[in-house]
């Protein structure tokens, strides 16, 4: 389909995407070897435990809560809590990937035992985030080495994920007690990241089941939780009884009529992630269809704020970690393009924004952070980690970084 076509959604389209990125390859050479620098100076830190969710001052402490006080009653510094950890095992991997230092390896393989142990006692497991969680780390694992045990702990998470799904209304519930009056029936839009789990495990296993379940709820995503205008919902509910979609609604975002930014960002990998599973063009066309307006709305130097609704002028924050997811999906989308105009097209954006992530967002800004990725946005509303690193944002950056210097084999 042209780009002269319906292809593009109507808004700031960026002119120069059209034309080939005038980027010098040593320009990205250069920022995964900072990145990588700066992951060097946490390893001893963030072996055997595990950084917050996000910085304070732009620096990770150590992780004690995640997001729930009752996961680490005893307050351990760097427990493996929450839902975010397996995006620093993620990190341990690519840089291993990128270097071939075993030290990596090492780390990452004592934060599978921790992973391990999470998953056969149950430990704060209660959240369709397993996918995060376990793919980054038990699934990343077993493909760089066949570690077995990784493998099995993998296992173990997605049935526990599979305790999620709900079968009338064909999703897995995000968040809470299946029971819970407030939670039942939702799905969020970030659960299409986790869904590559469920997929994994039915190509190791042999069992359709985890399959069937996850491409249930990437169809009901593509039907429910995107707008006609291409913009999506953070959440949507179903009647977990008869099926029947009830309202989208929004958690993290502006407003329930609003885009926030990373749920869009999720939208464009996710639907990728599930098309490579299962060839259902839907999705690679949907992830399309968000990534126009994703970068429709871009700013002047291409980082996004932190809901679409928002952009230069609002005086609000930007929002790092979802231009560096979006660029990941973007990277992963034009692989599967016939279109050499799309192609073009989506490749350059992907380069301009990674170069302006490296140049306007990454360590420069600020030499004594231990992070990778300044300015993110974790939640907004509660004031939380608002202008401060992230771990996901830190992840997908690096990624983003190993997409163009090398050939990468997906973890998800």
């Amino acid at each position: 389909m042209s780009l002269n076509s319906s292809v593009l959604n109507e808004g700031m389209q960026k002119e120069f995407f059209k034309s080939k990125a005038d980027i010098h390859p040593t320009i990205f050479h250069n920022a995964i070897t900072a990145a990588i620098q700066k992951v060097e100076g946490n390893l001893e830190s963030f072996t055997d435990k595990f950084p917050a969710s996000s910085t304070i001052g732009n620096s990770y402490a150590f992780n004690i809560h995640g997001d729930s006080r009752a996961a680490n009653p005893e307050k351990i510094p760097g427990a493996n809590v929450g839902w975010t950890t397996g995006f620093w095992t993620g990190i341990l991997s690519l840089v291993y990937e990128q270097t071939g230092d075993t030290r990596y390896l090492q780390a990452v393989e004592t934060q599978v035992n921790s992973f391990k142990e999470r998953a056969e006692n149950e430990i704060d497991c209660n959240t369709h985030d397993l996918g995060f969680l376990y793919s980054l780390s038990c699934v990343a694992a077993y493909k760089l080495t066949g570690n077995e045990a990784a493998k099995s702990a993998a296992l173990s998470a997605a049935k526990l994920l599979m305790n999620r799904y709900v079968e009338a209304a064909g999703i897995l519930q995000a968040w809470g007690n299946m029971d819970d009056p407030n939670e039942r029936g939702r799905m969020i839009i970030d659960c299409l990241m986790n869904l590559p789990l469920l997929y994994w495990a039915s190509e190791v296993t042999g069992d359709p089941v985890y399959k069937a379940a996850a491409y249930k709820h990437a169809q009901n995503a593509l039907s429910h939780i995107v707008r006609p205008d291409g913009t999506t919902y953070h959440t949507f509910f179903y009647d977990v009884f008869t099926g029947e979609p009830l309202k989208g609604t929004t958690l993290q975002g502006h407003s329930d009529d609003s885009c926030w930014a990373r749920g869009q960002a999720w939208g464009i990998y996710g639907f990728m992630l599930s098309y490579l599973y299962t060839k259902d063009t839907r999705f690679l066309e949907m992830s399309k269809t968000l990534a126009n307006y994703f970068l429709n709305r871009s700013p002047e130097d291409l980082v996004v704020y932190w809901d679409l609704d928002f952009t230069d002028g609002s005086g609000e924050p930007r929002d790092s970690s979802s231009s560096a997811i979006a660029v990941c999906g973007l990277l992963e989308l034009i692989k599967h393009l016939a279109d050499e105009e799309e192609k073009q097209y989506y490749t350059n954006a992907a380069l301009n924004i990674v170069k302006s992530l490296y140049e306007h967002y990454s360590i420069h800004q600020d030499e004594a952070s231990n992070a990778l990725l300044l300015h993110g946005v974790y939640f907004k509303k509660y004031n939380h980690g608002v202008d401060e690193a992230n771990l996901w944002g830190d992840y997908f950056y690096l990624e983003a970084l190993t997409r163009v210097t090398k050939d990468w084999n997906l973890y998800w």
